[in-house]
């Protein structure tokens, strides 16, 4: 069985890096994680650094958008989750970008 990931385990696991991308300090909330993942999504995306796997998180950026609206926890739950799927390579995204900069 797979266990869910919560939404500020999420932003945990990720913050510094999205951070570090869209030039701010990490996110606390899901809103702001989420704008930041959307800077983070267009500055390492084909318009700017152009890193493979990056329009992934764009993706990303959707679900989260998702969940952020929706007023069902379990609904929610699920759209935290499949934006973490979409995020399981941020890390050696953000890596690239960090060695062009």
């Amino acid at each position: 069985m797979t266990k869910n990931i919560t939404a500020e385990q999420l932003i945990a696991k990720h913050a510094t890096d999205i951070a570090f991308v869209a030039e701010q300090e990490p996110a606390t909330t899901l809103e702001d994680f989420n704008e930041q993942l959307d800077t983070a999504a267009e500055r390492l995306g084909p318009t700017w650094a152009d890193i493979n796997g990056a329009e992934e998180l764009d993706t990303a950026v959707t679900y989260l958008a998702d969940a952020i609206q929706s007023t069902d926890d379990a609904e929610r739950v699920v759209l935290v989750n499949r934006a973490a799927r979409y995020l399981t390579n941020v890390d050696d995204v953000v890596e690239e970008y960090r060695e062009m900069v």
